[in-house]
Parts: C-alpha cells; sequence; structure tokens
C-alpha cells in the first residue's frame, strides 16, 4: 500500500515537471535559433573564406616552390662536396706497403696512398716539392741540398725531419735490406744539415737526380730498431704502417683460399695532415685480386667504383651504364728490341730493313686508344727530343731492296735465305699482356710480306722475366720507363748491355762509342741547352744502328662508374701515378648557393 502511493505521488511530480518543460520549449527553441543556428551559419560562412584564403596559401607555395626548384640553376650551383666512398680494384697480388720496396702494380699504389715522396708529379706530370720545399745544386751538379717543410707530421702525430730522409735513403744503400732501388744510390753519401735539410753529393754530376727523390719517405722513430737484413719482411710492411701520405690504413682483409683467387681489401681513411691538405674523400678501398674474372664481376656487380690492370675494356664491362674509361699514357715506350751482339740480328741491313717493314701507324690504329708513336730513344715532348732523328718510317718496297742487296733472297718456300740460313728467328712476348699478343701479331704478318719468319714465344710472367734477366731472346717486345728527364743511359749504354752489369736493361745489348760518349755527357750536364747538343750523338747513332724499333706510348687503362672530379687523361710516369692528385678527387654532388 505505501508502495503504491509512493509511485502515485512521483508520477504527479514528473507530469507537473514535463507541464513546466513543454511551456518552456518556445523560448528554447528561440533561444537557439538565434545564439546556435545563426551563429553556427556564419561560422560556417567564415570558414569557406578561411579555407579560400588557405587553399590561395597552399597555390602559392606549390608555385614558389615549383618556380624554386625550376630556377634553382640560376641561384645555385649543381659542384661536387667533400665525402663518399671510393675503392678501386687492381689486377694484381699484396706483398708490401713499403716504397722501397714496392715494385708490382699494386703494391706501387697502395705505397703511394700511404706514403709521401721529397718531390711528387703534378697533372702536368711536372716534378713538384712534396715533403720538400726547394732543393738547390751547386755548380759542379753533383752536390743537391733539399730543404723539408717544417711542421709536418707523420699519421702517428711524430715529426719528420731530416732524420727520416737519411734513414731512408741509407736503408736503400744497404745491401742487407736487398732493396731493388740499391743499384740507383751506389757511391752517393746522404747527411743531415740541421733538423730540416739533407745533403746528397754524388760520385759524379746528374741533372736527372731529382727524379730519384720521389720514392715514399719511411718513419725512422718506428723502424730504426729493425735491422736491415729483417725489413723486407717486417710486419710494418703489411698490417699497420704509418706514413704521410693522403690516407693511413684502417683494416686489411683477405678473401679466398689460395694465391690464384685471392682478393685483399685494404680500407683507408683520409690524413688530415697531408702536405696537400685534407683529402676530398671520406674513406678508400684499394683491393687486389689475383683472379681477372673476380675482379671484372665484381666491378660490373657495382662492389667496385673503378679498375686499374686490364688491358683492354671486357665486353661485359662494356654494358655497364654510366661507364667513364680514363686513358693515362705512360711516359714509356713500347719497342722491338733486337739483340744486336750476336745472330741473325747483328746485321744492321737486317734490322733496318726490319724496321722498314714494320707498319706503325697501323699497330697503333689497332690498340683502340689515342696514343704518341716511339720514333726515337726519347719521347715526343722531352729535352733533346729531335724530329730530324726520326727512325726511317714504313716502305716495304725499301726493306725488300735492303735485303735484296745484302744477300737474302726468296726461297722457293717464300722465307729469305742467306749462305742456306732462312732469315728467321725468334720475338719473346709476355702472354699475360693481349695488347703486346695483337702486337706482336701484327708484326708477324708484317715480316711475312718480307719474306721473314717471326717465332712467336708467348710466356707466362714468371718466364718471361726469366728470359728478359738473362737476355736469351733473338728479339723480345717490351715497354720501358722513359720519365720526363731524357736521361735514358740505362737502356742504351754498353756498359749495361751485359748481365752482370748493375741494370743489365740494355736489351739490345747496344754498343756504339758516339751512343756512349752521347749518354754520359748528356745526363752530366745541367743546363738544358748543352743537354740538347749533347744528346744529338745518341739520337744520330741510333737512328743509323737500328738496336730496335720505337712503336708507341702504351697506357694505363682506368675504367670508373662515372666521373671522378680532380681525374684527368693525362701524362703520367707510372701507373701508380694516377694517384699523385688522389687527394683532390671527389666523387659526391649536390646544388650550393652562389
Amino acid at each position: 500500500m505505501k508502495i503504491n502511493r509512493l509511485l502515485k505521488k512521483l508520477d504527479r511530480k514528473l507530469n507537473s515537471q514535463l507541464s513546466n518543460l513543454y511551456a518552456l520549449n518556445p523560448i528554447i527553441e528561440r533561444a537557439l535559433d538565434k545564439y546556435f543556428f545563426k551563429k553556427i551559419g556564419k561560422l560556417f560562412t567564415g570558414s569557406r573564406l578561411i579555407s579560400s584564403w588557405l587553399f590561395l596559401v597552399i597555390i602559392m607555395i606549390v608555385v614558389l616552390s615549383t618556380q624554386t626548384y625550376l630556377l634553382r640553376d640560376y641561384y645555385q650551383t649543381l659542384s661536387y662536396l667533400p665525402g663518399g666512398s671510393y675503392s678501386v680494384g687492381i689486377l694484381g697480388t699484396f706483398s708490401t706497403v713499403n716504397p722501397i720496396y714496392a715494385s708490382s702494380e699494386f703494391d706501387s699504389a697502395i705505397s703511394r696512398l700511404i706514403f709521401a715522396p721529397l718531390f711528387s708529379y703534378n697533372d702536368k706530370n711536372q716534378l713538384i716539392p712534396a715533403l720538400a720545399s726547394s732543393y738547390s745544386v751547386n755548380n759542379l751538379g753533383n752536390v743537391y741540398t733539399v730543404h723539408l717543410k717544417k711542421g709536418l707530421i707523420w699519421q702517428d702525430n711524430y715529426p719528420i725531419t731530416s732524420q727520416d730522409v737519411v734513414f731512408t735513403y741509407t736503408t736503400i744503400q744497404n745491401p742487407n735490406a736487398q732493396s731493388p732501388l740499391f743499384s740507383s744510390w751506389w757511391g752517393i753519401k746522404i747527411k743531415a744539415l740541421g733538423k730540416y735539410t739533407v745533403q746528397f753529393s754524388l760520385p759524379d754530376a746528374l741533372a736527372s737526380f731529382p727524379e730519384q727523390l720521389t720514392t715514399g719517405i719511411l718513419p725512422y722513430h718506428l723502424l730504426a730498431n729493425v735491422s736491415p737484413s729483417e725489413l723486407r719482411s717486417a710486419s710494418f710492411n703489411t698490417t699497420n704502417p704509418i706514413g704521410s701520405g693522403p690516407f693511413r690504413w684502417q683494416t686489411i682483409s683477405i678473401i679466398g683460399n689460395s694465391p690464384t683467387n685471392a682478393i685483399v681489401n685494404i680500407r683507408l681513411s683520409p690524413f688530415s695532415h697531408y702536405w696537400q691538405g685534407d683529402p676530398k674523400l671520406g674513406s678508400f678501398s684499394i683491393i687486389a685480386y689475383a683472379n681477372k674474372q673476380d675482379l671484372i664481376n665484381d666491378f660490373v656487380g657495382g662492389n667496385l667504383n673503378a679498375v686499374i690492370g686490364l688491358n683492354s675494356i671486357p665486353q661485359s664491362i662494356q654494358k655497364v651504364s654510366n661507364l667513364k674509361i680514363y686513358n693515362f699514357i705512360l711516359t714509356s715506350g713500347v719497342y722491338l728490341f733486337f739483340k744486336t751482339s750476336s745472330g741473325i740480328l747483328a746485321d744492321q741491313q737486317v734490322r733496318s730493313a726490319l724496321l722498314q717493314s714494320i707498319d706503325v701507324n697501323k699497330i697503333i690504329q689497332s690498340l683502340g686508344y689515342t696514343t704518341h708513336a716511339v720514333n726515337e730513344p726519347l719521347l715526343e715532348g722531352q729535352l733533346a727530343y729531335n724530329y730530324a732523328y726520326h727512325q726511317a718510317s714504313y716502305n716495304l718496297k725499301n726493306a725488300q731492296s735492303i735485303l735484296s742487296s745484302d744477300g737474302w733472297v726468296l726461297n722457293k718456300k717464300g722465307i729469305r735465305e742467306k749462305n742456306n740460313q732462312e732469315l728467321s728467328f725468334n720475338l719473346v712476348v709476355p702472354s699475360y699482356n693481349s695488347e703486346y699478343l695483337k702486337v706482336a701479331s701484327e708484326i708477324k704478318k708484317d715480316f711475312s710480306k718480307l719474306g721473314v719468319v717471326l717465332i712467336l714465344d708467348p710466356l707466362d710472367s714468371t718466364e718471361f722475366n726469366n728470359v728478359l734477366n738473362s737476355h736469351q731472346y733473338n728479339s723480345i717486345l717490351y715497354g720501358i720507363s722513359i720519365g720526363i728527364d731524357p736521361d735514358v743511359f740505362v737502356y742504351w749504354d754498353s756498359s749495361q748491355a751485359s748481365i752482370q752489369s748493375t741494370t743489365h736493361l740494355n736489351l739490345s745489348e747496344y754498343s756504339n762509342p758516339n751512343a756512349d760518349l752521347s749518354l754520359e755527357e748528356g745526363r752530366t750536364r745541367l743546363n738544358p741547352k748543352l743537354r740538347v747538343i749533347e744528346y744529338k750523338g745518341l739520337l744520330e747513332a741510333w737512328q743509323k744502328d737500328v738496336p730496335a724499333v720505337g712503336l708507341y706510348q702504351p697506357r694505363v687503362l682506368f675504367i670508373s662508374h662515372g666521373h671522378v672530379r680532380g681525374m684527368d687523361n693525362m701524362l703520367i710516369n707510372s701507373s701508380s701515378g694516377i694517384f699523385n692528385d688522389v687527394s683532390k678527387w671527389e666523387i659526391l654532388k649536390g646544388y650550393v648557393s652562389d
């Protein structure tokens, strides 16, 4: 009963509240219309205006951004920037980074990157000071005084002084050190004249001596306690060398389970206290490939930025996009050397006829790159080079006439014969150099037109070097490094003909008193005009005697994924000369404001 009364009471109160609410409804509607819906309408009207302005601003931003992008070339420049990593693969093997031992293409390259010399070469292949600041020579031409730059340091922060220079070259002179540079430093006295000055006293005047000061300098403070007889095998040469070159050693890693497929990767970082300044590249890797196909595959696959050591460009590489080919012409000459001391080729008339039967221009055109012909014992552009003493040019009819006059007649087989001896001899050529093999084949064809049988004898690296050093050949196809100075004494002076001589690099075993006198006088004169006069004797004798046939200046082929700023096709003296200006190389690009 109580519950029913309570429910009825609540019902009455609810009905009363609803009646009041119904009474307020018109008032609420007028308030909502006046203070909410009309405001909302104005808000929508305002939002449309705001939206229009926002849309206009967005359009302006897009237009300005597009205009900025399209017109950026007018106030911004696409330029090379510091940084980036670069890797170079070289066909060959790694044995030492020590500059007094480095002789292979790879060893010379890594040595050049880590060690700095007293003098180097610029992009015009001119000798310039490196660690040295200057040099002077006395009036007799036999005492050179070299001054070092002050404030230079090793990559472990020790100062570079004259003590390091004296140590480097006296170590070369020590026979126990077994440096291949030993013969070039025989009889030279070296001493320090203070902390930054070194004096070199030579047995005789030598105009080309500054060229010998391009070997990397070794740190005395790290190697002084190493016995000269143990230096060649010291861990310094292969694990953590300290130099003063543009890059410092970081790590070494080796892939492969045998010498025939080994890949040696040496990682380097820039040395900020290098004499030319902080290198532009952020890091550098130089990698030795024992296997040619591995080298090609890694380049095609993008694992390498560049390759060195190929004689030609494989088809697989030719298909690579953004390919950049650099041809670095060497200050070297490829010659066909005749052994003039014995046999058929001791006859000057035979040599003269063979010279005129070779179409040198055709050989150069077959190479596939532009280079210079070699017409003398000196190179075009060198001091004392003289066009009047060019070797005889191609003239097959004249060549045939010379042999006929010399008693060499064609037999029934079409081969020249004299006193029942056929005009036949061998030509030794390195089998690992495809370019040389091609040239040798062309020479054989030319000789066959003359009625001469040329027996090609291609040899692998070990066999070729043995034959080269022992002079066991009739003729040999080989390239000799000449450099920028006209001192070619080691290649043509009779004192260097014997295999017992200091260099035995007179591969023709050529002997002519006038040529000897010219070579000896020419290298001892400091005055360039006098040197030009003195070398005429060599040029005249060489032209007449024909101890060899000059062919062409070879190249070092550098193949890269894209252009490298700071690198241009130019003359270099050796393959490691590619890295003369490596501190200036740049590969990254970006826009910078003017």
